[in-house]
C-alpha cells in the first residue's frame, strides 16, 4: 500500500521573486526573521524553504545569522513525551 504524497507547501507571496543572489538588506531582513519566528513556532526546515522560496541550507544560514540554535534531527525520545501522547 503506497503512503499518499506529502503536501508540498507554496511559496508566500511576499518571497515570490527575491531568490536571487543579490538581495537588498531589507529583503534579507525580512527573510532572516522570518526564518527564526516560523522555526521557534516549530516549523520544519524544509517547510519553511518551501514557503520562502529557497534551499533548506539557505534557511540553515539565515537561522545562524539570526543566532538560532537548531534543533536535533527526527522526533523527540519517547521518554520526552508527555504521558499519553501518541505512540504511548
Amino acid at each position: 500500500m503506497a503512503y499518499p504524497g506529502r503536501p508540498v507547501l507554496e511559496p508566500l507571496a511576499q518571497f515570490q521573486g527575491t531568490n536571487t543572489v543579490r538581495q537588498t538588506p531589507v529583503q534579507r531582513r525580512v527573510l532572516v526573521e522570518f526564518v527564526s519566528r516560523e522555526y521557534a513556532a516549530g516549523r520544519s526546515l524544509r517547510q519553511i524553504a518551501e514557503l520562502t522560496d529557497r534551499t533548506q541550507s539557505a534557511v540553515r544560514r539565515a537561522l545562524d545569522q539570526a543566532g538560532v540554535p537548531r534543533r536535533g534531527a527526527g522526533a523527540p525520545p519517547l521518554s520526552a513525551r508527555p504521558a499519553g501522547a501518541p505512540g504511548d
